[in-house]
């Protein structure tokens, strides 16, 4: 469906992006995750037809994307870009909002609403609503043009938990209801993690990781990769080879990984013994900090009881740990 090739993108003498190449099928999720500043905003507007980039082009259902430079008004027909600094005219009934971008047959048009769960706001005024409610017309309004891909730039940011549920419930329906295919950027690796068949991780412009959920999380290429998506132990020196020693693995220059999740609590004798230094509740589980071979590291776990100084011993399933 999309196949972005060899994107270059260069401003200011910065490459905002750098050799960017990727494809995308029809209803694949795919998330780009990154910290700020990696060019994921921008990489969404080249494909959306918004931006000019230096070199590459992309391709949407077998047609060039057009840039800026080549059109009177910037797009693409069958792209939707729902921006961060979205916004909506003032003073007007959100259905006259609505039904000047309506090109849907009148049913199409309430089924939309319904999946945007906007349908109770269509006589309140622009002015009257939430962020949250405004976000859900705007994306109302974007698919309203009968889109076949929506690219969204982080739609969860500053929104309350009560309204991120609703626009997550509300871009699962694009998708399985009105047959949209998205791509969304979100800083949140729940986001990302629960939603994407794919991620797409980004760095100083550049793709350096590219998996399934499952393969960005427990297999990350990089520190850096593993920051975006949790907490995570770095184990070097003394303490990597320890554990290295516990497991039967193979000596390593490389530096140990490991979630704070995959240390467990054994009974003495069966793994490495260490000390508790600190103790943080967080309602549904626990995280432990405490000494082990020398290094500090982070267990979480569901049972309680344990105070700072008490001794623990700590195991770990060989094939949760990864070296990067």
């Amino acid at each position: 469906m999309l196949q972005v090739s060899h994107i270059n993108f260069q401003e200011e003498g910065n490459f905002g992006l750098r050799d960017i190449s990727f494809t995308q099928q029809r209803f694949q999720k795919l998330a780009i995750a990154g910290e700020t500043g990696s060019g994921k905003s921008t990489l969404l507007q080249t494909i959306a037809g918004l931006v000019s980039p230096g070199s590459g082009e992309v391709w949407f259902e077998g047609q060039r994307v057009e840039d800026p430079h080549e059109k009177l008004i910037p797009g693409h027909k069958g792209i939707a870009y729902l921006s961060q600094q979205f916004e909506l005219p003032k003073f007007l009934r959100v259905e006259q909002v609505l039904q000047y971008a309506n090109a849907l047959p009148a049913g199409e048009a309430e089924t939309l609403y319904e999946v945007c769960q906007i349908s109770h706001l269509l006589k309140r005024k622009t002015n009257q609503l939430s962020g949250g409610e405004r976000q859900r017309i705007a994306l109302a309004k974007l698919l309203l043009g009968a889109p076949r891909l929506l690219l969204l730039d982080e739609p969860f940011s500053n929104l309350d938990i009560g309204h991120k549920t609703t626009l997550k419930a509300v871009i699962r329906d694009i998708s399985e209801r009105l047959g949209i295919t998205c791509t969304l950027i979100s800083h949140d690796p729940l986001d990302t993690l629960s939603w994407a068949d794919e991620i797409l991780v980004m760095q100083h412009g550049a793709i350096v990781q590219r998996g399934t959920p499952q393969q960005v999380y427990q297999q990350p290429t990089s520190e850096y990769v593993a920051g975006l998506f949790g907490g995570y132990n770095l184990l070097r020196g003394a303490a990597q080879k320890a554990l290295a020693k516990h497991l039967g693995l193979r000596p390593n220059r490389k530096a140990l990984l490991l979630r704070p999740e995959n240390l467990r609590l054994v009974a003495p004798g069966q793994g490495l013994a260490g000390t508790v230094t600190e103790v943080n509740y967080y309602g549904s589980y626990y995280e432990l900090r405490a000494e082990l071979a020398g290094a500090s590291v982070v267990i979480r776990t569901t049972g309680n009881g344990l105070a700072v100084g008490a001794a623990v011993h700590v195991a770990v399933p060989p094939e949760a740990v990864w070296y990067v």
